[in-house]
């Protein structure tokens, strides 16, 4: 039905799709190193947008007043900028890992 290249292209999509967060497919590749990083920093990300965002108390934080009164956190821009180049990459390894499904020999 599918040739080993294609089940393994498939299976690395696969894996890409659904836990792209916790590094799944890193972990499948072998890279450990890779896989906790991206654990890592995905967890850093949306922590510190459910920190930084307006309904999780953050207005009784010392100094919390102030911010609360702007229309915009500019302290969101870091995580929403390093969140935004994750998605990007996290998209072009799913294209990389499409064209390897795509240009396997029959």
């Amino acid at each position: 039905m599918f040739l080993k290249d294609e089940k393994k292209a498939l299976t690395r999509l696969s894996l890409l799709a659904i836990g792209w967060g916790v590094g799944l497919d890193r972990f499948y590749e072998g890279n450990t190193k890779g896989g906790f990083l991206s654990l890592v920093g995905w967890s850093l990300i949306f922590g510190s947008l459910i920190f930084l965002s307006p309904c999780q108390g953050y207005d009784y934080a010392q100094g919390g007043k102030a911010s609360m009164e702007m229309i915009f956190n500019p302290y969101t821009l870091i995580p929403l900028g390093l969140g935004a180049y994750g998605v990007i990459l996290v998209i072009k390894k799913a294209f990389r890992l499409l064209k390897q499904f795509e240009n396997v020999d029959s």
